[in-house]
């Protein structure tokens, strides 16, 4: 299959039904042709009681407008039931992932869906591989690249070596990762394409399947935090000092308690190479220097917004809007309590997550981190983000006993969104350093 017979499937014809909004940057259907089937008949978490995310969709109109505006297959998949308990927060992550998989880009749309194949089966999530299996079948992709990656095109076969670093250890990327795939040659990479591809691995590897006294305790000590910030700021040495303690102790947050219940879905091994390919904690214990990403140096908003959108136009904008959403959304509650400034607790989430991934914020007191995020906790978030294929239903009900469905499901989505963040970060300073 050559390059240029690849690029004629399906895009044009498919990317023109849509348009983006010049002024809210919203994708907008030219014609509303998708059909929304009828809810599954069963749950669509293992976590959560079908009866309560069930009830938010009956309740929310708005839920099924969205996915009619903007789903690619036409029903209503598990993944968006479970965000649909966060609709402010659903239309941005619709909108962002319509746009990377069906709206005008540097990529066919088979490639698309192929590459959103190959990110979860890193993670052995055969849930979203099946449904973008179809959507694949279904955008004019050649059958027998399902047979595995030995069927697929050189070019595709090229971006193993970054699918595996971005997904498990994406400190790892240097420019040279770029060069090779972007050098002159038959089977290279525009930069707009890898961008494209980047975008859409880091995506598919962030995208999660699925006691009073602890509450009280943490509403406690949120308050302490921030009236101990009030009074005393610590200094540049000692927050860098406290990074660096955290990042250490994170190497002793151990998930391994837990592997009897891991499941096994070798079916999508075939869209894989290196399986034994994991996660290792950045801050091995004996190493003197320490890869430490200064997040001052190359950030989000005053780097990587800009080359991404660049390169791959819109998306940065699309991108934006979902992180900042994710960030901010509150409802200014926990658990059974009212008016709460959740702010601290948020930034401490996302900022975790960073901190495995060994990006820093020098203006962060990462001391917050060990008071507001207790062990059962820091388990299920290294879980999440670094071997989402082993979280257990036991894991998400050990923390938070306290809280809603709804408040851990938001904690969910900020552990996607931090993690898809830190992956762009990594893979967007690395084509930066190409370019210069």
């Amino acid at each position: 299959m050559n390059r240029g017979s690849a690029g004629s499937i399906g895009s044009a014809a498919s990317a023109s039904e849509y348009r983006v909004c010049s002024n809210c940057r919203k994708v907008l259907r030219q014609e509303k042709r998708i059909r929304v089937s009828q809810p599954l008949t069963r749950g669509p978490s293992a976590f959560i009681p079908e009866k309560e995310v069930m009830q938010a969709n009956g309740l929310n109109e708005r839920t099924n407008l969205l996915v009619e505006e903007y789903s690619t297959s036409g029903r209503l998949d598990n993944i968006t039931q479970v965000m649909s308990l966060h609709t402010q927060y659903l239309e941005s992550f619709l909108r962002s992932q319509f746009y990377m998989l069906r709206m005008d880009g540097p990529l066919p749309l088979p490639y698309r869906h192929y590459i959103a194949i190959m990110a979860a089966a890193r993670h052995q999530c055969s849930y979203i591989v099946n449904m973008h299996v179809d959507e694949f079948l279904k955008t004019g992709g050649i059958a027998e690249w399902l047979n595995g990656l030995e069927y697929i095109p050189q070019r595709l076969k090229n971006l193993n070596e970054i699918n595996k670093l971005l997904a498990h250890q994406p400190w790892l990327i240097t420019k040279e990762h770029i060069q090779k795939l972007v050098k002159t040659g038959e089977n290279n990479w525009s930069l707009p394409e890898l961008v494209h591809a980047v975008v859409l691995l880091a995506h598919y590897h962030a995208l999660i399947a699925d006691s009073l006294s602890e509450l009280e305790a943490l509403m406690e000590r949120m308050k302490r935090l921030q009236e101990e910030k009030e009074e005393e700021e610590a200094s540049q040495e000692e927050m860098a000092t406290r990074f660096e303690k955290e990042k250490k102790e994170s190497l002793l947050v151990v998930t391994g308690a837990f592997d009897d219940e891991m499941v096994s879905t070798s079916d999508v091994s075939r869209y894989i190479e290196d399986p034994g390919f994991g996660y290792k904690d950045f801050a091995r214990r004996g190493e003197e220097h320490l890869p430490t990403f200064r997040a001052q140096d190359y950030t989000w908003e005053n780097h990587g917004f800009s080359l991404v959108n660049r390169l791959y136009s819109d998306i940065g904008h699309l991108l934006d809007e979902k992180f900042r959403m994710v960030y901010n959304l509150t409802y200014n509650t926990m658990a059974t309590h009212e008016d709460v400034d959740t702010t601290m607790l948020r930034r401490a989430l996302f900022n975790y997550v960073h901190c495995m991934f060994g990006i820093r914020y020098d203006d962060y007191d990462y001391g917050e981190v060990n008071q507001l995020l207790e062990r059962s906790l820091k388990v299920y978030i290294k879980t999440v983000t670094c071997y989402p294929e082993r979280t257990t239903k036991r894991m998400y009900d050990s923390y938070w006993r306290q809280f809603k469905h709804s408040e851990k499901v938001h904690l969910n989505l900020l552990l996607m969104e931090a993690r898809m963040q830190a992956e762009l970060l990594y893979a967007l300073r690395a084509i930066t350093r190409h370019l210069t």
